[in-house]
């Protein structure tokens, strides 16, 4: 008897009406209140498990869909899913938020207060994680079966505030009221084990065993989350892993009367997943940093291998169901943990295990420079997985011994390729491991793709031809501009329908209105309109008035030397000096919006914050410069306030030097929502430009090759700044404490790494190029009707980056995996 509930059965009705009953019902059995005494965080409760109701029916369904057809299933492995808030995303993509919005109106209350309460699931430090989340989105609305795999961090990324201009960090506890969309599931655990040592012995077949003994083991209990696909018949499952001890309590330190060490095993147990990112600048930190994706991914293959036996009674299928996608090399780890499971637990033969290893695992690259390619300490190893190093070395050892036979006599090769890195301390290379024990690696942007088998991974590229692949990043269309900018999605279905929500190649459709004065005319009150409500965003949050018809010129991004913040600023500096010194008095209003965190660690991200606030405390106060120039940081850069900023951008800044960026998103999310584009010709920039119109993307600054060509050549920063008049003032200023006259010399490490380091990532280079484009960007935003054409034209180029291709793309060349639609009421799927 089919157990699914036809659409029409289903208990949760999305009328206006049963959306009420649904809000009254919960406000009494979930929150114990009534309307005249309930907050507006009991009203967010209720609203959020009324949604939830519906989305758990058509949950339910998904799942028993895959069951009953025991489909392929892709397990996306991810240490961060920056999901953000989920109530406005449900409520669109199931087909229900204007009869929420009104049912909730009737009921006396604003929705958006209501939706203001909610926590940002701040599982994540900027794209990749974001990145994983629109994947998550994408996957469901293909119907494709997947479920999403990482960490329920109790502190997500800290919150940033910044005090006297510096980036201050304090816990985000986001479950801090809880989570009404998870649903923790005490039956699922697993062990998961570090320390020990491996005991060898051979079993009466022959074979020799290993047993992983003497260990500290610690619980993996699940809590799962629906994922709902636009239109909602596909929900999908992200299911994340919280630390319980093993021992919870020890009595006879409790009877001792040591109370602190009675719970002393149960809090270092839990600890793994306490924190997102742990400051790895110290032994310690790194140490828990690898137990915490050691500990998601043991979880998570345990959790797979559990499922795919319920079904099947031999192991010779696993490849046919199991997709294991990489989300680059945190999870790296799963190719020796998939080797343990299968050898040492269910006693496959090494040959066999390996065969099913390498047809399951793809990996994603996310990085091109060097330091950035995660390496661990053999030391490390040997303490805490002593079993996965052994099984290491002999992956890296069967694979050397291959290289060996096709490239003979060749041992710089080897130690190239190599999985261990013998020089100096000894560590292990994740990437190789990701490599080798992958049957596909992809990059995420045709540059970046490129990049990779040309330089970081050349020798592999060399022995294994085909191997690399690329698939270009996208983002989803149903945050990004469904939900992030209803005024510009109103419009464009007005125009185009709304097939676009669900394929973002009928944006094309905009072009006919690009010249068309009528259409032109209300875009451009679309964005004024987002741009005021940024503006009072920022007056009741910063007390900083900001100039809405001013052009606003956005960087938001993690702050980086690489993403090259400081090249802004240094424009910034210099528009400010030409406003004063009067040689462009008619300089067209700007407003320059930074926004971002550094990781705790990093000092010079940390002092690159500091100088954008005292550079924005001079040129705001400078009664000189009024409202012809404003520099604004934006605090604690989340999805939520990305939400907001980014359909009110006029200029997208997205300005790394040449070969550094894999791909970026944040680029693609602005100029989706109509903001032009400045940058240089790297990651997806490249790929941007080609799909909007060269004439319609400010270019500037140097290529790869020029770059390459540059540092081989010798660079000379200091020639750049000798030659530059505009570019030595500005560094001038800054070296001689202009910004901080309390403390002349608080940048002077920023100016020597620019004038004596060797300025690495070629601001100075770039620096005449950038300013001159600025000002080509000024003279246009002159021209309201040209401006508002090309920024429609944008819009209507964006279709290739709706993360929906770059899905389908993994499902079919990566994965192979078909999606899997519900049935309609004839039967049909």
């Amino acid at each position: 008897m089919n157990s699914r509930a036809s659409p029409e059965h289903r208990s949760a009705g999305m009328s206006k009406e049963a959306i009420m009953v649904s809000l009254a019902d919960h406000l009494i059995y979930s929150n114990s209140k009534y309307p005249a005494n309930a907050t507006t965080r009991d009203w967010f409760e209720t609203a959020a498990h009324s949604v939830r109701d519906r989305l758990v029916e058509r949950w339910m369904e998904t799942m028993q869909r895959y069951y009953e057809q025991d489909s392929k299933r892709i397990y996306y492995l991810s240490l961060e899913f920056l999901m953000g808030r989920t109530l406005s995303n449900a409520m669109l993509n199931l087909g229900m938020d204007e009869q929420t919005k009104a049912a909730l109106y009737e009921l006396g209350q604003e929705f958006e207060a209501v939706a203001e309460i909610e926590s940002d699931a701040a599982l994540g430090n900027g794209g990749l994680g974001r990145l994983a989340a629109c994947f998550l989105d994408s996957m469901a609305t293909l119907d494709l079966p997947c479920y999403g795999y990482g960490i329920r961090y109790e502190y997500g990324m800290f919150r940033q505030s910044i005090e006297s201009g510096m980036q201050v960090e304090h816990p985000d506890n986001w479950l801090r009221y809880g989570n009404p969309w998870e649903f923790p599931r005490p039956e699922l655990l697993y062990p998961v084990k570090f320390g020990g040592r491996v005991v060898e012995y051979k079993h009466e077949d022959g074979h020799l065993r290993h047993h992983w003994v003497d260990t500290d083991d610690v619980m993996a209990m699940a809590y799962d989350t629906p994922i709902p696909g636009y239109g909602g018949n596909t929900v999908n499952n992200m299911r994340l892993w919280a630390a319980k001890s093993s021992r919870d309590f020890e009595l006879r330190y409790f009877n001792q009367g040591d109370y602190i060490q009675a719970v002393a095993d149960k809090n270092e147990s839990e600890n793994l997943s306490k924190v997102l990112y742990p400051n790895d600048t110290t032994e310690m930190g790194r140490e828990l940093r690898l137990k915490q994706q050691y500990f998601f991914v043991s979880a998570s293959l345990q959790d797979m291998l559990y499922r795919y036996k319920k079904n099947h009674e031999s192991w010779v299928q696993l490849p046919d169901k199991l997709a294991v996608q990489l989300n680059d090399t945190h999870p790296s780890i799963g190719i020796a943990e998939m080797m343990r499971l299968l050898v040492d637990v269910h006693h496959q033969t090494w040959d066999e295990a390996w065969s099913m290893t390498t047809r399951i695992f793809s990996y994603t690259n996310h990085t091109l420079m060097p330091e950035a390619l995660e390496t661990w300490p053999v030391a490390m190893f040997e303490t805490l997985l002593p079993r996965h190093l052994q099984i290491i070395y002999e992956i890296n050892h069967r694979f050397l011994q291959q290289v060996m036979h096709h490239f003979p006599g060749d041992g710089a090769l080897l130690q190239r390729l190599s999985i261990i890195d013998e020089g100096g301390r000894r560590r292990i290379r994740m990437p190789h491991l990701a490599i080798v024990g992958s049957h596909t690696v992809n990059g995420v942007a045709a540059l970046h793709t490129e990049l990779m088998k040309r330089t970081i991974f050349a020798d592999f590229e060399r022995i294994m031809p085909g191997k690399f692949v690329n698939m270009t990043n996208g983002v989803t269309p149903r945050r990004w501009l469904n939900q992030a900018n209803p005024g510009l999605a109103r419009l464009i279905t007005g125009r185009i329908g709304k097939g676009w929500v669900t394929d973002l190649d009928q944006l094309q459709q905009l072009r006919q209105y690009a010249d068309d004065a009528e259409f032109q005319k209300e875009f451009r009150a679309v964005k004024q309109a987002n741009k005021r409500a940024l503006a009072e965003l920022i007056s009741k949050r910063l007390c900083i008035e900001i100039d809405p018809t001013s052009l606003f010129d956005i960087q938001i991004k993690r702050i980086h030397e690489y993403k090259r913040q400081l090249l802004n600023v240094l424009h910034v500096i210099t528009l400010y000096n030409r406003i004063r010194s009067g040689t462009c008095s008619d300089i067209v209003p700007r407003t320059v919006i930074i926004a971002g965190k550094s990781a705790p660690g990093y000092a010079m991200a940390k002092l690159i914050i500091r100088l954008i606030n005292d550079v924005a405390d001079i040129v705001n106060n400078d009664q000189q410069i009024c409202d012809r120039l404003k520099l604004v940081f934006i605090p604690n850069y989340d999805v939520s306030n990305a939400e907001r900023i980014v359909p009110a951008a006029d200029l997208s800044e997205q300005i790394s030097t040449a070969g550094t960026e894999a791909s970026g998103t944040g680029n693609m999310k602005l100029a989706l929502n109509g903001a032009l584009t400045i940058g240089t010709l790297d990651g997806a920039n490249i790929e941007i430009r080609e799909e909007v119109g060269a004439e319609n993307f400010f270019l500037f600054g140097l290529t790869t090759d020029e770059v390459e060509a540059l540092h081989r050549q010798g660079y000379d920063a200091m020639s750049y700044y000798r030659g530059n008049a505009e570019l030595k003032q500005a560094l001038d200023m800054i070296a001689s404490g202009f910004f901080c006259p309390d403390d002349s010399s608080r940048y002077q490490e920023i100016v020597d790494v620019l004038l004596k380091s060797g300025d690495r990532f070629l601001l100075l280079a770039d620096y005449a190029a950038y300013v001159a484009c600025q000002d080509r960007v000024g003279e246009l935003y002159r021209d309201t009707g040209e401006w508002t054409k090309r920024a429609i034209l944008n819009v209507a180029g964006m279709g290739k980056f709706s993360s929906d291709r770059t899905i389908r793309q993994y499902a079919e060349h990566i994965w192979h995996v078909a999606p899997i639609q519900a049935q309609t009421d004839t039967g049909q799927a």
